[in-house]
């Protein structure tokens, strides 16, 4: 699946998008995985309350399910009027 990144979860990665092969079965599964891998993305994902996530353009929550999904993409909350 496409996993996609914004704002300042980007620059902590340092990459906007990656091709991820995942046994996760949910978002949050996922987050434990990716922070596994190195220190930038355990200091992205490290304030859950400080992110918002999408299942394939459609706002979700932490603990939906990833069976289906294509694209998972993560960003700070969004503010403005």
């Amino acid at each position: 699946m496409d996993v996609l990144y914004f704002a300042w979860v980007r620059e902590r990665i340092g990459l906007p998008k990656e091709k991820v092969e995942t046994q996760a079965a949910t978002v949050s599964e996922l987050v434990i995985e990716l922070s596994a891998r190195e220190e930038r993305y355990a200091a992205a994902f490290a304030d859950l309350s400080a992110l918002r996530v999408a299942l394939d353009q459609e706002l979700s929550d932490f603990d939906a399910s990833l069976a289906g999904v294509r694209e998972v993409a993560f960003f700070p909350p969004m503010t403005g009027g």
